[in-house]
């Protein structure tokens, strides 16, 4: 029971630490939160928490390994950087017609979502993560069976949850100090993150070509 317990702590501190830093995540949720509401975060983190159960699933099968070897570090870094490049550059070419009030809230859940999937799948840390720190505690959590697992990944989402949802709860408190103007700066400023990670994803997986030959 206490090593249970321990895991399921320890597990939410890890996450928690790891989505405090800054990333791709972040961007779009500040981005988002002022015209799409509190529960930006959240939605976020469904999608992101759906992929990485799959993940986990797959680790726990024997992928560990695969996600460990260089060409699967290059592809992600690549086409993952590619994909948020785009997202910033898309971003950058709405600001012009961008308001805080013109999207459905059935509209915005629905791309929240999908976007918290693909935001993940683009960034080649979180599958090196997984791979390594998150590999790591899924051996001791294995330890005690199927239980142990579901304490591991319930500490991990949890912490994603407590610290996203934080973000929107903070952000959207905070609109009433938006408007439109400001509204368009925060989307640039996030769109810049988006294309300056995409940026280092590249030249990373860049390096890791030149590092292989």
């Amino acid at each position: 029971m206490l090593k249970l317990i321990f895991i399921t702590i320890s597990s939410f501190i890890i996450a928690l630490s790891g989505a405090m830093m800054p990333g791709p995540l972040f961007a779009m949720t500040v981005s988002e939160t002022p015209r799409r509401g509190w529960i930006t975060g959240p939605i976020l983190v469904a999608g992101h928490g759906v992929l990485e159960l799959s993940l986990l699933l797959l680790i726990v099968s024997g992928l560990g390994k695969f996600l460990l070897m260089k060409e699967t570090f290059i592809f992600v870094a690549l086409v993952g950087g590619l994909f948020l490049f785009l997202a910033g550059f898309s971003m950058l070419r709405s600001l012009p017609k961008l308001r805080l009030y013109n999207n459905t809230l059935k509209e915005a859940n629905s791309s929240l979502f999908l976007s918290g999937i693909l935001l993940s799948l683009a960034n080649p840390y979180w599958s090196l993560w997984w791979a390594t720190i998150g590999l790591g505690y899924l051996v001791q959590a294995m330890e005690i069976g199927i239980i142990g697992i579901v304490a591991f990944f319930t500490g991990h989402i949890l912490g994603d949850l407590a610290w996203y949802s934080g973000v929107s709860f903070g952000v959207y408190k905070g609109k009433k100090f938006l408007n439109d103007a400001v509204y368009k700066k925060i989307v640039f400023i996030c769109a810049l993150i988006l294309i300056c990670f995409s940026l280092y994803f590249i030249w990373s997986g860049i390096h890791k070509i030149i590092d292989f030959l």
